[in-house]
């Protein structure tokens, strides 16, 4: 797999990385460690994850959410992710081997909440620090300079090792993080994690352009928006097919149920037709091959999954289908 450099750091990084939001989730421990299993053996060693994946946060969410109080997950268990990939890493003596990021759930980003949530993420995951940690979504109820000194204080102790960075941060967020970084002398993002894909590609207008001049690395999340550019979804949202991420994290309807999306997907399928290519491997190309992305977060319940993304990775698409497929917005 190839490598990048994470920003200005200097830091290489694989130009995939796994993001394990499944684990405990959608699929077992066991399963879990085949899929890392076979990340490592083809050279993916950049794993993403956070303390708000788990099956018990899942569920807690849609009975919050929605009401309903059932079981779809393969356990309860709060942040299995962080759990699993700890237990992987042990078992296996490849934590050097592995680039890791973990986050902070969103709306705590207060000194004590950090320390806390940071503690208990190296306490799961086994090991003394994470190389990359980033806030999941901003704390609109706490000052950014006291996010990012709580931040840098957890960077210059070591249990941060390369950089701290946010996921779902817009144009703005980033630019006040920037701005007071640096008339406050903290550390700086220096990763940004944006939903990003065919149906949601509004990161590139403006966030793109700000990462690309500031130099600050973008590892975009759902290049198959949670599932729905695979083509499986209908627009009846009665009839969505079990342990699928729609069914776990019901949320992601109203992302991506609308006629826009709809419609984007009717020409992904006629262009992969065309083509003569799997709709999954054209869908997740097209994220892979923004010149400003750094690696594409990809996620998967099956080794085949995995295997599908590193397909699209080697498709390198042609600039003017890009472009074409761009239009489709």
């Amino acid at each position: 797999m190839d490598k990048k450099t994470l920003g200005r750091t200097g830091k290489q990084i694989s130009s995939l990385a796994l993001g394990t939001g499944t684990f405990g989730r959608e699929i077992n421990e066991e399963d879990s460690y085949r899929i890392m299993d076979h990340c490592l053996d083809k050279g993916i060693t950049f794993f993403d994850t956070a303390e708000a994946y788990g099956g018990g946060q899942a569920r807690e969410n849609r009975k919050k959410s929605l009401g309903v109080d059932d079981i779809r997950e393969t356990t309860g268990e709060m942040s299995s992710s962080e759990r699993i990939i700890g237990s992987w890493m042990n078992a296996r003596g490849v934590r050097d081997q592995i680039t890791l990021c973990t986050k902070i759930s969103g709306g705590r980003g207060k000194p004590d909440e950090i320390q806390m949530a940071l503690a208990a993420s190296l306490d799961r995951l086994q090991t003394d620090h994470v190389e990359i940690y980033k806030m999941h979504s901003p704390d609109p109820n706490t000052p950014i300079a006291e996010t990012l000194d709580a931040m840098t204080t957890e960077k210059r102790s070591g249990r941060i090792s390369v950089c701290i960075g946010g996921a779902n941060y817009d144009t703005a967020q980033v630019q006040e993080v920037l701005d007071v970084a640096n008339a406050k002398g903290y550390d700086r993002f220096e990763i940004t994690q944006p939903n990003y894909n065919l149906a949601v590609s509004g990161a590139q207008d403006s966030l793109f352009p700000l990462c690309q001049k500031e130099q600050i690395a973008v590892t975009p999340y759902s290049p198959l928006g949670a599932g729905f550019l695979t083509g499986k979804y209908t627009t009846d949202k009665t009839n969505i097919p079990p342990r699928t991420r729609m069914d776990v994290a019901p949320s992601h309807i109203d992302i991506y149920f609308n006629d826009r999306s709809f419609r984007i997907m009717e020409k992904l399928k006629e262009k992969a037709r065309e083509l003569d290519v799997p709709v999954v491997q054209l869908a997740m190309a097209w994220p892979m091959t923004h010149p400003t992305v750094t690696a594409v977060l990809v996620g998967a319940r099956e080794i085949r999954h995995i295997d599908n993304a590193i397909a699209a990775y080697q498709m390198a698409l042609d600039p003017d289908l890009r472009a074409e497929m761009s239009a489709w917005n």
